[in-house]
């Protein structure tokens, strides 16, 4: 029914280390990041860095083996847009000189963005609405965050992943399950925000609407509570075992959670694939970049099936088999 066809990410040239969060937070040391997250550097977007301009230099690396007027459709996740409006995805459309015929929306969603944007490139695909969809999912969640909040600091970085989804006529018809919580959405919230002008995020250091706030346990217990439900769900929705996933590939969040989820599912840890040491949690583009490394490191070959799960914000959830 649909195939991803390429991938291709962009990130910041400018690196936040776990050592310079120690000369931040001396309390706080480099190895003790790393244990306790995964994480080694993130890349932080500058001032002048939105999710438009990631997005548009990580379309023009796909764009370098890939026909640009085949695209008839972008679909563009962010939950950090440069305006309210206009859409960024019309923007887009116009900074990479793609044809004008085609449609284009922006989707608000987080850690479940890129399984929620298969979804809808498979219904337009479906309905024959689109042929060749151009997925992009760009974040800067890192404008958001106090400069005084350690935790959050040492989790999140800045990226934009583009993905083409293609119509297949052999890929076989995987389900999707997906699902919400809303009453969990003041868990991880930002109750102001808005990137391009005008946008003060710490006036004197101090927190405020503009900020990320996190509760992490509260994270932490509605993932455990959810994923592995969801996983059983989408094995069952596409009637297959767990012994005929090659990999899983979960949103990339930190470490211990996905060692934590691993376990719980009982996923053997030959085919969990955890890519998040020089990155950092990008949100809605986890999925798609360790896909894309996962590929050009050989680990996944054509015809295996990866089973992908996102969560995260909202409370929102997503799962799907990707046939490679």
């Amino acid at each position: 029914m649909i195939k991803v066809s390429q991938i291709e990410y962009y990130l910041p040239p400018n690196i936040l280390t776990n050592e310079d969060l120690e000369k931040e937070f001396p309390e706080w040391s480099s190895e003790k990041i790393q244990e306790k997250v995964g994480i080694s550097q993130r890349h932080i977007s500058s001032d002048a860095e939105t999710v438009l301009e990631l997005a548009i230099k990580s379309s023009e690396k796909l764009f370098e083996n890939y026909d640009k007027n085949n695209i008839d459709f972008i679909l563009f996740c962010t939950q950090s847009p440069d305006y309210f409006l206009p859409t960024t995805a019309c923007i887009l459309q116009d900074k990479l000189g793609l044809r004008k015929n085609i449609g284009a929306m922006d989707f608000n969603l987080g850690c479940s963005g890129f399984v929620y944007g298969l979804a809808f490139a498979k219904g337009l695909i479906s309905a024959g609405i689109a042929k060749s969809i151009l997925l992009v999912t760009s974040e800067t969640y890192t404008k958001h965050i106090n400069p005084k909040d350690k935790a959050n600091r040492s989790i999140f970085g800045d990226a934009s992943a583009s993905t083409i989804v293609e119509k297949s006529e052999i890929s076989k018809d995987y389900q999707f399950c997906l699902g919400t919580d809303g009453s969990g959405a003041e868990n991880l919230m930002v109750k102001k925000g808005a990137f391009k002008t005008n946008f003060e995020l710490n006036p004197n250091n101090e927190f405020n609407p503009e900020n990320l706030y996190m509760d992490g346990p509260e994270i932490f217990n509605f993932t455990i509570g959810n994923i592995p439900k969801l996983v059983k769900e989408t094995l069952e929705v596409n009637n297959c075992t767990m012994d005929d996933i090659d990999y899983f590939v979960f949103h990339q969040a930190n470490s211990f959670m996905l060692n934590y989820l691993r376990k719980k599912i009982k996923i053997p840890v030959e085919k969990f694939y955890i890519d998040m040491e020089f990155t950092g949690n990008t949100v809605s583009a986890t999925i798609p970049i360790a896909l894309k490394n996962m590929m050009d490191k050989g680990i996944v070959k054509k015809g295996d099936k990866v089973l992908l799960a996102g969560f995260g914000v909202g409370y929102s959830w997503g799962a799907t088999i990707l046939e490679i």
